[in-house]
């Protein structure tokens, strides 16, 4: 049986060997996901290309959705992930992470800029340079959350 770990740096080796030695599969797509309670993950499993990455969550700038693929960004560039938004908006620490749109999720310490709209909108720019939406719908929640 393949199972997926979300668990912190500190038990995944614990955990990967206790699991392995008694015939489960450590995978990326599998299809159960062990995560430990109430806690912020601190990394996600990520693609580049072919090649399978752990990225703490420290380094995430933001998480984007386009239609099935799921863009996590950093400083140092694009990875490809598997969960869906609202499974990493559960997964990821509701302190350091917020969700601004149907499709994006953000570093709260990696907001550059805040570019207020007329349409009840803010255009953010992260420090990796990429510019998202606050939408409408979540406009209140990060005025709110930024004290603005």
């Amino acid at each position: 049986m393949k199972i997926k770990l979300n668990v912190s740096e500190e038990r995944y080796a614990e955990l990967e060997a206790f699991l392995t030695s008694h015939g489960f599969t450590i995978s990326d797509d599998a299809e159960f996901l062990l995560q430990e309670r109430e806690r912020g993950v601190s990394f996600l499993n990520a693609k580049r290309g072919d090649l399978l990455c752990r990225i703490r969550a420290e380094e995430i700038v933001c998480i984007e959705s386009y239609g099935k693929s799921v863009i996590l960004r950093t400083m140092d560039g694009e990875y490809n992930i598997s969960e869906r938004l609202k499974e990493l908006e559960q997964m990821l620490d509701g302190s350091k992470f917020m969700r601004i749109s149907n499709s994006v999720i953000i570093a709260k310490n990696c907001v550059a800029k805040i570019k207020p709209t007329f349409s009840t909108k803010f255009i953010l720019t992260m420090k990796n340079g990429t510019q998202v939406d606050v939408t409408r719908s979540y406009y209140y929640k990060f005025r709110e959350a930024y004290g603005i």
